[in-house]
């Protein structure tokens, strides 16, 4: 078989404070939205700017770091996978589809946007990843959609 690879590296800044929540089995959960930056020359040879939102899902004592430490408008480096969650929409009946990235590392940056990116650096210190069954995140919600982006 061959090799294949799963791998996302972002650096952004937190569109919004991390999430927390538990899983029915109590392990903890953060999401939040990371946005990131592009520029480009379009046909009429002018600087533009676009924005691509991610939805980040941390799992137990990284979720925990992510909800202690990150906060709206923090620059943070995140590594990990991208992960596909289905499920059934309550009001439709139509099946639902999110697109997630789930940390496996988290690099603190200089700071908010507020602060100008100085300060110095913090890493996680945490290489982990939720071995955990992810459908679990469902029931963190209590019942409503898992990606209440």
């Amino acid at each position: 078989m061959a090799k294949s690879v799963n791998r996302v590296t972002l650096m952004g800044h937190l569109g919004r404070d991390p999430q927390l929540k538990h899983t029915g089995s109590g392990t903890a959960v953060a999401n939040f939205t990371l946005a990131t930056n592009d520029r480009y020359k379009d046909k009429d040879g002018n600087w533009q700017e676009r924005t691509e939102w991610h939805n980040i899902t941390c799992w137990a004592r990284l979720a925990e770091i992510a909800s202690e430490y990150l906060k709206k408008g923090r620059a943070v480096y995140v590594e990990g996978s991208l992960r596909t969650q289905s499920w059934d929409d309550k009001q439709s009946g139509q099946k639902r589809y999110q697109t997630y990235i789930s940390a496996t590392d988290l690099v603190l940056l200089g700071g908010d946007r507020s602060e100008g990116g100085s300060g110095s650096s913090c890493e996680s210190g945490i290489d982990q990843s939720f071995s955990g069954d992810e459908s679990d995140f469902v029931s963190a919600g209590a019942g409503e959609d898992p990606f209440p982006f």
